[in-house]
């Protein structure tokens, strides 16, 4: 039978951004795919060596726009350590609450999408929106923002917190925990989401390492590897939490890392507010920032909720010289071709998807 190619997107419900992508196909079994993208490039690494330190916030909450804090706190941590800005004890809890919070958020935003794309469990999408907003509504009170937040500053945050802060945060938890817990009677037991998704888009341990997956990718193919737990950040080491590992590598183990790394979350953020003590969270204000960065680069890593988030900056003394962001999304969409190899055309969307990509972070 002849090869046919099928070009799908760049404008597609189900690619999730500007992605195009050439499909080989024989009948119905894929052959290649061969991603295509630079539709949405801004230059964004550029961009930041032209402006001052704390002027690049907003650029940086761009990349994922379902995690925007993520990557804000990823820069904000590297130009601390240019700068050699110790972060306030309180201020590290409150950042991992609020980060732990945000990484719950991208995950139902993710989950609800992936449930729809397959086409056939719209409810859950209304289910996962429905926490989602409630994360949101609670990241809102606490920034100031629903969305774009920009509230991190050199050693805390843009501001003070609420004094409900700390009752919020245990009612949210206990909020979401019973209510993610019910996802599991929609999907683990539904026939279809498994036929769509268990034996879908393998991926070995060895290949993983190979390509440089990382985060639920990676260790959905059998790999413990959390920056988290490795090489601990602010009071990560200080609670104990599960780093979820499964061994299919196929979509379903993709999702059941997910899933359970938002159990993990609702751990870690009680812990972090019943060990969270008193004293201010407030940052220096960024007309205040008078020190200059010392002359050695900086590479900074962080666990974002799509993998491992690295930057490496050569700074000067108000503006970064040079940076270099490295994307987690970007990586793990390299793995298409090999993930869809010999899979049905009809399941391309349950690999993709699969993979979590955001193409903002993609085309940076």
């Amino acid at each position: 039978m002849a090869t046919m190619r099928i070009n799908v997107g760049p404008i597609h419900p189900s690619t999730h951004g500007v992605l195009r992508l050439v499909v080989d196909v024989d009948g119905d079994t894929i052959k290649d795919v061969e991603p295509h993208i630079g539709f949405l490039h801004r230059g964004v690494e550029k961009l930041m060596e032209t402006r001052m330190y704390m002027q690049n916030p907003s650029y940086t909450e761009k990349l994922d726009y379902a995690a925007p804090m993520a990557w804000d706190d990823l820069y904000v941590a590297s130009v601390e350590k240019a700068l050699g800005v110790e972060v306030k004890e309180a201020a590290q809890y409150a950042r991992v609450i609020l980060l732990e919070y945000q990484r719950i958020a991208s995950h139902l935003l993710w989950l609800g999408t992936f449930a729809n794309d397959l086409g056939q469990m719209f409810t859950l999408f209304m289910w996962t929106f429905r926490e989602r907003a409630a994360v949101l509504k609670y990241l809102e009170d606490m920034t100031g923002s629903r969305m774009f937040y920009v509230n991190l500053r050199l050693g805390g945050l843009s501001r003070e917190l609420p004094q409900d802060f700390k009752d919020r945060g245990y009612k949210l938890a206990d909020y979401l925990e019973p209510k993610i817990a019910e996802y599991t009677d929609m999907l683990d037991a539904n026939d279809i989401f498994k036929e769509r998704t268990k034996g879908v888009g393998k991926l070995n341990k060895a290949d993983a390492l190979a390509y440089g997956a990382t985060g639920p990718v990676l260790r959905a193919s059998g790999v413990e590897y959390d920056v988290r737990k490795n090489f601990p950040y602010y009071i990560y080491d200080k609670v104990k939490f599960t780093v979820p590992v499964e061994s299919g590598g196929d979509a379903f183990s993709r999702y059941r890392v997910r899933f359970r790394e938002m159990q993990e979350s609702i751990k870690i953020i009680r812990q972090a507010l019943d060990m969270m003590p008193e004293g201010s969270v407030a940052g220096q204000p960024i007309k205040l920032i008078g020190q200059q960065a010392k002359p050695d680069p900086v590479f900074m890593e962080r666990e974002l909720p799509r993998g491992n988030g690295i930057i490496y900056m050569v700074p000067d003394k108000q503006r970064p010289f040079r940076i270099a962001l490295r994307s987690p999304a970007y990586i793990n969409l390299s793995l298409l071709p090999m993930l869809c190899k010999d899979e049905k055309f009809a399941d391309l969307f349950a690999i993709l998807g699969s993979i979590d990509v955001v193409m903002a972070e993609i085309d940076k």
